[in-house]
C-alpha cells in the first residue's frame, strides 16, 4: 500500500508539472521539478517535447545535473549536454561513482573528458581509466571501484575499528573483500558476520571462500544471471590472474536487466532503445526507412509468389478470399514460437543438448493446431462457398502452414544468432516471409490442382 501510494504521489507530481510547464507557471514547476527524485526528473524530460525540454532542463538544480544526466537515455543526454558549457559539464559529473561516471563520460564531448580527467586525483584517474578499459556490456564495464578489501590474518575486532575510522561504507556493502598482500581475491566477509562473531576471531575463520570472483571480461548478460540465480547484493570483480579490480552492485545489474528488456522489445519493431521519442522528424524518418525498406523487399516477394498464380485466382474469386486466413495463421503461430525461442536465448536456456527436444515439441505443437483450425476453417469455408474442395483445400494449407512455421520459429533465431543477427531484430520480418510465402505456394498450389 505505502508503495502505491508513493507511485501515485510522484504520478501526481508529474502531471502537475506539465501542467504547469504549459500555463507558463514557471516558478511553480521550478519548485515542484526540484523536489522530484533525479530520476524522475530524467523521466519526466524523456516525455517532454523537445522546446519544453529545454526550459525543463534550464530549471533543473545544477546539483542534481550529474544525476539527471546519468538517468536519460543516450540520445536526450547528448542533446542536453550540447545545451550545457564544459565547466557546466565537469561540475555535473563532480562526486559521481566511478562506474557512473564512467557510463556518462563516453558521451561527453572531447573537451569535457579532457577537463574532467584533469580535475581527478591520480588514484581516481586510474580507477575510471580501469573500468574504460572494458566493454561496457562487460563485468569489467559494469565494476565500481568503491571496494573495501582486508586481510585474512587480522581479527574482526581490527576490522571494527578500521571501519569507525573511515567513518563511512560505500553504498551497497553487504560484504567486505579479503586480499592478500598483492591483491588477489581469497574470498569475502558479511558485515554480518563483522557484527555478531566474536571480535577476537581473524577473518580467515569467518569469511566466505565460496563466493567466486567475476572475471572482468564476462558479459553484461551473464552477470546479470549470476546476480539472479544466487541472489547477490554485490560481488567482486578480478582478473584473468585472481587480482581484484573491483565490485559489482545490484542496481547496476537492474539497469542491465531494464535496458535489455527495453531492447527487446524495440528490437521487434526494428527501433533503437536509446531513441529519443521526440526526437526530430528527418533522423527519425532516416532511421525507420531502413526497416521499412528490407519490409517492403520482402513485400514484394511474397507478392510475386501470389502473382505466379494468376490464372486461378481469376477463375476462383473465393482463394483470393480465403487467402490472407492462411498467411495470417502462420505468422501468428510462427511469432509465438519465435517469441518463445528468442526468450530462451536471452536467457541462455537453449543450448545444443535441447535444441532437438524443443524443436520436436514445437512441431508437434504445430500439427495439433494445424489440425484443429484446419477443420475449423474448412468448415466455415464449406458452409460460405459450398464447395467441399475449397475446404479441403485451405484447410490442409493450413495444416501446412503451421508445421513450417513451428520448424521456422525454432531455426530462424537459432541462425541468425549462430550469424551474429539479434533474433529479436529480425527474426520477425524474416518469419512472416517465410509464412507468407509458405501458404500463399501451399494454397495457391493446391487450388491450381485441383481447382483448374
Amino acid at each position: 500500500m505505502a508503495d502505491e501510494a508513493r507511485q501515485d504521489s510522484s504520478e501526481k507530481r508529474l502531471r502537475d508539472l506539465t501542467r504547469a510547464l504549459e500555463h507558463g507557471t514557471l516558478h511553480q514547476f521550478r519548485l515542484i521539478l526540484n523536489t522530484l527524485h533525479p530520476a524522475e526528473i530524467a523521466h519526466l524530460l524523456e516525455a517532454l517535447p523537445p522546446a519544453q525540454r529545454s526550459i525543463a532542463w534550464e530549471l533543473v538544480n545544477p546539483d542534481d545535473d550529474g544525476e539527471v544526466l546519468l538517468h536519460v537515455n543516450d540520445e536526450v543526454r547528448a542533446n542536453l549536454s550540447r545545451e550545457m558549457e564544459t565547466h557546466e559539464l565537469v561540475a555535473a559529473t563532480e562526486g559521481m561513482a566511478v562506474d557512473d561516471l564512467a557510463d556518462i563520460l563516453q558521451d561527453l564531448p572531447g573537451a569535457v573528458i579532457r577537463e574532467v580527467l584533469l580535475s581527478m586525483d591520480k588514484q581516481n584517474r586510474q580507477r575510471l581509466e580501469a573500468v574504460m578499459s572494458y566493454p561496457e556490456n562487460s563485468a569489467g564495464g559494469l565494476m565500481n571501484t568503491d571496494t573495501i578489501t582486508v586481510r585474512a590474518d587480522v581479527t574482526l575486532d581490527v576490522v571494527m575499528r578500521y571501519l569507525r575510522l573511515r567513518g563511512a561504507i560505500p553504498e551497497l556493502t553487504d560484504n567486505l573483500v579479503v586480499v592478500n598482500r598483492y591483491d588477489k581475491y581469497l574470498g569475502t566477509l558479511p558485515l554480518t558476520s563483522v557484527l555478531t562473531k566474536d571480535p577476537t576471531l581473524t577473518v580467515a575463520e569467518v569469511m566466505n571462500t565460496e563466493m567466486e570472483g567475476i572475471i572482468a571480461s564476462l558479459p553484461a548478460k551473464q552477470v546479470v544471471k549470476l546476480f539472479e540465480d544466487r541472489d547477490f547484493v554485490s560481488a567482486p570483480v578480478i582478473d584473468e590472474h585472481g587480482k581484484l579490480l573491483g565490485r559489482i552492485t545490484i542496481d547496476d545489474v537492474v539497469d542491465v536487466m531494464r535496458d535489455e528488456a527495453e531492447q527487446s522489445l524495440l528490437h521487434m519493431a526494428g527501433l533503437n532503445a536509446e531513441e529519443d521519442m521526440f526526437a526530430p522528424v528527418i533522423p527519425s524518418a532516416q532511421r525507420r526507412a531502413v526497416w521499412l525498406g528490407i519490409n517492403l523487399a520482402t513485400a514484394f516477394l511474397a507478392s510475386w509468389v501470389v502473382g505466379q498464380f494468376e490464372a486461378v485466382l481469376q477463375k476462383v474469386v473465393a482463394l483470393a478470399i480465403l487467402m490472407p486466413i492462411v498467411a495470417s495463421m502462420g505468422g501468428i503461430a510462427g511469432s509465438q514460437t519465435l517469441t518463445l525461442v528468442v526468450r530462451a536465448l536471452a536467457l541462455d536456456q537453449l543450448r545444443a543438448s535441447n535444441t532437438r527436444w524443443l524443436l520436436y515439441k514445437e512441431i508437434s505443437v504445430g500439427l495439433l493446431n494445424g489440425a484443429l483450425w484446419a477443420l475449423v476453417v474448412a468448415a466455415i469455408t464449406i458452409f460460405w462457398f459450398h464447395d467441399a474442395r475449397i475446404g479441403a483445400i485451405i484447410g490442409a494449407a493450413m495444416m501446412v502452414n503451421l508445421l513450417f512455421a513451428a520448424l521456422a520459429g525454432v531455426t530462424i533465431p537459432l541462425i541468425q544468432r549462430r550469424m551474429g543477427v539479434d533474433p529479436a531484430l529480425a527474426g520477425s520480418v524474416v518469419l512472416t516471409t517465410f509464412t507468407d510465402v509458405i501458404g500463399f505456394m501451399t494454397f495457391l498450389g493446391l487450388g491450381t490442382l485441383f481447382l483448374l
